[in-house]
This record gives structure tokens, sequence and C-alpha cells, in this order.
């Protein structure tokens, strides 16, 4: 009997105490607390991964439209000494390169894009970053998709619709590049940066409106324009060639913050002394920062004229910056 009993406690099971238990979640606490942020990383590192791999798909179209046209595309058309409404992107002009021949199809590219709903509405994935937090349509009319890759126009001058004249950047308003053009070298000019999607800015009404206007130092010469805030409507249509909406400028470094603040809130803003294409007499000069939401020290992923991909981090100096900007500057730049 005594045997039988041994047996049967042998077998019994012992049930945790408290402190035991209490034990094992806080162990099982701090695994989870080791491995998250090596998830999250994980994940980034592959958001990242498909960032680049975005921009260089662009790249090959840019090259294809090139390949197919010898010249690469303008951001945009507006008539000297006149005015025009919305025309169509960079991004519009390459959807065939990027096997989108289905929605190019449905461009009339003698109407205004704004004027055909169906096509701004569409959300193309190759325009937008996984880190992206705003990748959703704007409830505009028409409704429009948002981007972030934008077109280099210029330093900081964009357009002066008197002359004609135009920006210093690969992609500029009016002007279908040539590789000839490049003097600067195709890889040391960048073609695409990121921005981000629903970015405010301030629309100086034609301040300044003279050529050879040096550009701000920082973010207080910026502000120092004034303007009116138009706020979360920037970078929201990817057909459309403002620089507002799908172009960006060198004017500062990436990710620099220009903070403004009113009545209705805090933003951090771009400037626009005037909107391409509104005016038959105010010229262009945009500072339109290239930004995105990744972590970890990269700033933008930005896509050389050569087709390569490379990463901006945050201390890269604004005067390499500016001439990665422009396609015949004669900037010695060096490593970046």
């Amino acid at each position: 009997m005594m045997v039988a009993e041994r047996i049967r406690r042998r077998h019994q099971c012992r049930a945790f105490t408290l402190i035991e238990l209490l034990v094992v979640i806080a162990i099982i606490a701090v695994l989870i607390a080791l491995l998250l942020p090596a998830v999250q990383q994980a994940r980034e590192s592959a958001r990242l991964l498909q960032c680049r791999n975005n921009l260089k798909q662009i790249g090959i179209g840019l090259h294809n439209y090139e390949g197919t046209y010898t010249t690469f595309p303008p951001a945009g058309f507006y008539p000297v000494g006149g005015t025009a409404s919305d025309t169509y992107s960079v991004h519009a002009r390459i959807l065939p390169y990027l096997e989108q021949s289905s929605l190019y199809s449905l461009i009339d590219f003698n109407l205004s894009a704004t004027s055909q709903p169906l096509v701004v509405a569409q959300r193309v994935a190759s325009y937008l970053c996984p880190d992206e937090i705003n990748d959703k349509a704007r409830a505009s009319v028409p409704v429009r998709y948002p981007m972030n890759y934008a077109a280099n126009v210029g330093s900081w001058f964009v357009w002066d619709p008197n002359s004609g004249q135009v920006g210093d950047g690969a992609l500029p308003i009016n002007k279908a590049t040539r590789i000839s053009q490049f003097t600067d070298g195709v890889t040391n000019t960048v073609g695409m940066a990121e921005v981000r999607a629903y970015q405010s800015y301030l629309l100086g009404s034609g301040n300044p409106n003279t050529l050879g206007v040096a550009p701000p130092a920082g973010p207080a010469s910026v502000l120092g324009y004034g303007g009116s805030l138009k706020a979360i409507v920037g970078h929201t249509g990817w057909t459309e060639g403002q620089t507002f909406q799908t172009g960006f400028t060198f004017t500062l470094t990436p990710g620099t913050e220009v903070p403004y603040s009113d009545a209705t809130g805090q933003y951090d803003v771009d400037y626009i002394s005037s909107r391409d294409g509104s005016s038959a007499t105010n010229m262009s000069y945009d500072a339109v920062t290239a930004r995105s939401y990744h972590s970890g020290g990269i700033i933008v992923n930005v896509l050389l004229m050569d087709g390569s991909v490379r990463s901006i981090s945050e201390n890269i100096s604004l005067i390499v910056w500016r001439g990665l900007g422009t396609r015949a500057g004669g900037e010695v730049l060096g490593d970046f």
C-alpha cells in the first residue's frame, strides 16, 4: 500500500507557485523586449529596400524614355508670357516604361490632368514609399493620389514665365534634357529624391521676383519671405507637373525642418514664391525639401541620373547637396 502511494505521489503534477509564474512571465517579457527591435529593424530594412527598388524602376523608366525620345522628360510645359492649368508630370510621361501602359492609355495629354478623374485617382505603387504614413487618396475634387518620388527641377530658381528661363536641375520645367547636357556627369546629378505626401507650404505671391536671387541660408531666411499657408496639399497629385506637387529643389539639405505655426497648428513647411504656370510674370523660386519617414540615419533615398540609387544621411553638407542638384554647375563633389 505504501509503495502504491509513493508511485501515485511521484506521478502527481506539482502546480507552479505564484513566484515561479511571475519569473516565467518576466523571462518571456525580456525575450520579447530583445526580439522586438530586431523584428522592427528587419521590417524597416525590407521597407528601405523596397523604396530603393521603386527608385531603380523609375530610373529604368527614365532611361527607356530617353532611349525612345533621345531626351529625358521635362517636369512640365508652360507658355512663355502666359498662364496654363496643371500640366503633366515626369511621372505621367514615363508610365509606359513602368508596366503601366493601360493607365497611360487613359491619359489625354490635350486635356488638363485634373479634368481626368479616372487617371488622377489611381494609386501607382512604384511612386509610393512603404514608409509613407499617408498612403491614402486626397479627398479633393477630383480625388487625387499622392507620390513620394519628386523630380529635380533646380537648386532654388525654377521658372521665369517672362523669358522662359528654367532651373538648373536634371528634369526642369519646359526643358527636355539630353545626356550630353549633364556636363557634371550623370553619376553626380540627382534626378529624383524622396518627399513626404501631404506636405504643407507657404505661397509667397511672387516674392522674390527678380533673376539672380541667392538661395535662402536656412529655415529662418525661408520664413522671412512670408506667404500664405497651404496646409497638407503638397505632393498629393502624381500627375501634375507643378513643383509643389511632383518636384523638389536643393535649397535646403534633406530633412531640414522649416517650422511654421499659426492659429490652425504647427507645420513643417516648404516655400513657393509662385506656382508654375499660375502667373504670366511672377517667377518661381521654390524651397521644396527632400524628406522621408525612414529611420536609422537614412534621411532620403535619391536616384542619380545614371540610374543608380544612393541613401543620403543627415550629415551631408549643403555645398555637396546643392552640387548634386545641378546638371552643369561645374562643382567638384568628391565622396558623398
